[in-house]
This record gives structure tokens, sequence and C-alpha cells, in this order.
């Protein structure tokens, strides 16, 4: 009997050391292991994630168009020198034809060229301004969006995390149990199926560590993704205590139409950039579009003088004489299929009229976004008082039936059961928490607040 039992000792023991081992090897495989807060997490989201990046540079670009934009008022200027050769026949200014012609002249000088479409400059530079605008208020939207899915991923982790770790202890007690029980049934005190059924509970634990070891390293490799880091890396939670947050104790879920959320904000520039669009092919209509282009320079024909060296044609100076030249129109267009069809502008009602109803929209979801968040607010702080006093007492149950297990005055399916329910308690205290606090995130969101 005893060697029976020494033998059952050191197939458990292996079993212990070959498990430890996997998960220590799963670490090292991991080349990394980071410790991470809250605050790291909003930090490194709002800095490094690829979705902020991408929407930041578009925003860049959407400055950069605005600049482009602004220059529609500055003149062209230019410099240089061109060339005329004509050879055969020349029409005189008075209609005669010359035949036989060889010219060629030569202009070297300084100009500039200026187009003033006042429709498109005044107006379309007007546009962009609140397009520019719409944009940095939609790039704060989708920035406030993935801070909000780094916070969920965060709680996700710190679950998982307490719940690998609270596994690992009750796999733990369970061993110390087998062992009481079989040295318990070798002495003849217990029956053989007591400390079959206190194996086979530990092998439950041992698989429900392994589910929770999977469990912790999808929520790690969710959050790796949202900061940006390489996936490699195995991130564990710096607290490892979960205490729900207090932001705002009058909480309720009516809708502010002042709401400082940046998708109305968005839309409020959006809107204002077609209204103004509208005008172009409105009162845009009056104003003209000046053009002008003055030069001044040295013209005139050059003779042929060939270098006996490299045979190079060089002008001749004395043939070339100063000239000025100014040319100008203030021209109006006057599109007379816009007075027959008024397409521009019914277009452009129908986008104002679509964009008015998105902004709708957007308040609708906003409200819904406020109420759950309340909701949700609300009921968790039912669910914490609740799971809480579950916990303690589950906790408390679970410390009497070990010591009575210890005294061998109790059964182990009842250290068992014990376990189950401590198990089950403290789950459902930490969602209960983590979902409270996710909500609290949540509402600042919806409300326009940042965090």
């Amino acid at each position: 009997m005893i060697t029976k039992y020494y033998l059952y000792k050191l197939s458990r023991l292996s079993l212990v050391i070959f498990f430890v081992m996997s998960i220590s090897f799963s670490f090292v495989k991991a080349q990394e292991t980071i410790a991470i807060t809250l605050e790291k997490v909003l930090e490194i989201v709002g800095a490094d994630n690829l979705t902020i990046k991408t929407y930041q540079e578009q925003q860049e670009l959407a400055m950069a168009e605005l600049s482009k934009a602004k220059e529609w008022w500055i003149p062209d200027l230019y410099a240089g020198a061109k060339s005329h050769h004509l050879s055969g026949a020349s029409l005189n200014s008075n209609g005669k034809y010359f035949l036989d012609v060889s010219k060629d002249n030569l202009w070297l000088g300084l100009g500039l060229d200026l187009n003033w479409d006042m429709q498109e400059g005044l107006y379309g530079v007007s546009a962009k301004k609140m397009s520019n605008h719409a944009n940095a208020y939609l790039t704060e939207a989708k920035k406030n969006q993935i801070l909000l899915k780094g916070v969920n991923a965060y709680y996700d982790l710190v679950k998982a995390q307490l719940n690998l770790k609270s596994y690992q202890k009750l796999v733990s007690q369970a061993n110390i149990i087998v062992d009481q029980v079989q040295i318990q049934v070798d002495a003849g005190l217990r029956y053989e199926s007591e400390v079959l059924l206190a194996k086979s509970n530990t092998n439950h634990l041992t698989i429900e560590v392994l589910k929770a070891k999977n469990d912790f390293n999808l929520a790690s490799s969710e959050l790796l993704q949202l900061l940006n880091i390489n996936l490699t890396t195995i991130l564990v939670v710096a607290d490892e205590q979960l205490l729900p947050l207090e932001f705002d104790k009058n909480i309720n879920s009516e809708l502010d139409l002042n709401n400082d959320r940046p998708e109305l904000i968005s839309l409020k520039y959006q809107l204002e950039a077609l209204k103004i669009k509208k005008k172009t092919y409105g009162k845009g209509l009056l104003l003209p579009t000046l053009n002008l282009n003055a030069n001044t320079s040295y013209f005139g024909s050059f003779n042929d003088v060939v270098d006996p060296v490299d045979a190079i044609a060089y002008p001749n100076p004395d043939q070339l004489y100063p000239t000025n030249v100014l040319n100008g129109s203030l021209m109006w267009k006057v599109p007379l299929g816009s007075f027959v069809y008024n397409g521009n502008n019914k277009k452009y009602n129908s986008l104002i009229k679509l964009k008015e109803i998105e902004t709708e929209q957007e308040l609708v979801k906003i409200s819904q976004e406020i109420t759950i968040a309340t909701f949700r607010i609300n009921n968790g702080i039912q669910q914490i008082e609740i799971a809480k006093q579950s916990l303690d007492m589950s906790l408390e149950g679970l410390n009497q039936s070990i010591a009575r297990q210890n005294l061998g005055t109790a059964k182990p399916f009842e250290v068992f059961q014990a376990q189950q329910f401590f198990l089950q308690s403290q789950i459902d205290y930490l969602d209960a928490v983590a979902d409270y606090n996710k909500a609290q995130f949540a509402l600042k969101i919806a409300r326009g607040e940042r965090i």
C-alpha cells in the first residue's frame, strides 16, 4: 500500500511539473512581458494606434488642401527666354503677303500671370475651411471610439488575468485536498471513490486553468493590436485590484442638445460647408473672373552669326529693344443652363437635406448611447453590491469547508462545491465591476467628454 501511494505521489508530481513547465514555456516563448496600466493604455492608444494615425494623416491632407485653396489670389511669375522662327510666307498687318520670309525673334524678360476666379476663390476657400474643421472633429471622434475600445480591452485583460490566478489557486487547494483524502483512504478512514472524485475535480480545475490561460492570451493579443505592439509580447496588468470607478454620481439619461460630441460638431461644419458651396451657384454667379497678364522684356530679331569653333548662333544685342505688355479682362460667366434647370441648386438642396437627416440620426444614436450607458451604470451598482455580498459569503464558506476538511469532518465534495460557488461568485463580481467601469467611460464618450 505504501509503495502504491508513493508511486501515485510520483506520478502526480510529474503531472504538476509538466503542467507548470508548459505554462512557463509559453511565457518564455513570448520573449517579453510588459506590465500595463489603464493610464498607459490610454496614452499609447492615443499616440500609436494605426487607425488614429490614419485619421490624423487625413486631417493633415485636409489642411494641405485648404492651404492649396488659399493660393487662388496669388499670381504666377515667369521669367526666361523664348525664340520664334518663321520661314516662307507671312501676312502683314495691312493684309499684304510677303514671300520668301526668314524671321527670327527673341524674347528675354519677366512676366506675371494673374487669374482670379472670385466665385471659386471666395466661396471655395470658405467651404474648405468648414470641411477642414469637420475633418478635425471627425478625427477626434474616431480617436474617442478607439480609446473606448482600449478601455474595454484593458478590463477584459484584467478579468482574464484575475480569473486565471483564481483557478491556479484552486488547483493548488485541490491538490492538497487530494493528498489529504489519499492518506485517509490509505488509512482506511475513507472510501476510494472519494479520492477518485477529488482527483477528478483537480483535473477539471486544471482544464479550467488552461481555458483561462487561453482567454488571457486572447485578451492580451487584442489589447496588443490596439496598442500597435509586437504580438509576440505578453501584456499583464500591473494593478491586480479591480475596483469600481466613480466619475459622476449625478447620472441621468437626458440628451443635452448642446452635446459636445465631436461627431455632431463635425456634421455641423459639413452642413455649413455645403451651404457655402451652394452660394457658389447663387450669389457666386454675380462675381466675375479677372485675368491679367503683364510682362516686360527685350524683344527683337537676331542675326545668324556662326562661330567657327562650335557653330552656335548668337543673338545680336543691337537688334533687341525694350517692350512692355499688359493684357487684362474682367468677365462674367452666365450659365444659362443653371437659370433654365437650376440643377446645381437642386443638387445642393438635396445634399443639405441629407446632411440634416444624418445629423438627426446622430442625435438619436447619441441619445441611445447615453440611455444604455446610464442603464448599465445604475444596473451595475446593484450587481456589484449583490455580487460583493455573494463573494464574501462564498469565500467564508470555502474557508470553513477547507478547515473542516483539514479536521476530517467534511466530505471532499462539499469543498469542491464550495470552490465552485466561490469561483462563480468571483466571476460575477469581476464581470459586474468591469462592465460598470466600461459603462462609466462609455457615458463620458457619449456626453462628449474627454477621457
